[in-house]
């Protein structure tokens, strides 16, 4: 049985991930939000990594709030920038893989064409800045990761942006 630890629980994508997850009988998954991981706290990051010992961890959480994140960009860069690099750490000491999930706002969105991963990033705002910051933490600490840049999230059933 594979342990997936899936942060962000409470938000829209963490809480839809569940969802589709927890019907497989061969995944264990332990989902925790913001009260039991502050992700402004590195050491708590660290501690509830080892105290779960996951296989996967997805890191579903994040700083969302774009247009707030240009008066709070310490914050935003705490969360999202910092914060994964800590995952990263934690993950790569138990030998487990992150799945950290980014934004197509690491892009400037000038470009006519769909964007692919090999294109050049470049953010225009304190929110897409912080989310590279992030994925270049991922980068430089762990070899087992997976980067997944998205733009609108939907799914059935949902709060939010999730169609209902």
């Amino acid at each position: 049985m594979s342990r997936i630890l899936i942060t962000g629980i409470n938000g829209q994508l963490g809480h839809q991930l569940q969802q589709v997850l927890s019907p497989d009988e061969k995944l264990e998954i332990i989902g925790v939000g913001r009260d039991r991981l502050d992700l402004t706290q590195p050491d708590g990051i660290r501690e509830v990594v080892a105290e779960i010992q996951p296989d996967v961890v997805v890191n579903c959480a994040a700083y969302t709030a774009v247009d707030k994140a240009e008066s709070e960009p310490e914050l935003a860069s705490q969360i999202n920038g910092i914060a994964p690099g800590i995952l990263a750490e934690a993950t790569q000491k138990l030998g487990a893989t992150l799945i950290h999930i980014s934004t197509d706002y690491v892009f400037d969105g000038t470009q006519s064409h769909p964007y692919s991963e090999t294109d050049p990033t470049q953010p225009i705002g304190a929110y897409g800045q912080s989310k590279l910051a992030g994925e270049e933490a991922v980068r430089n600490v762990s070899p087992q990761h997976i980067i997944l840049r998205t733009a609108w999230v939907y799914g059935v059933g949902g709060t939010g942006n999730f169609a209902k």
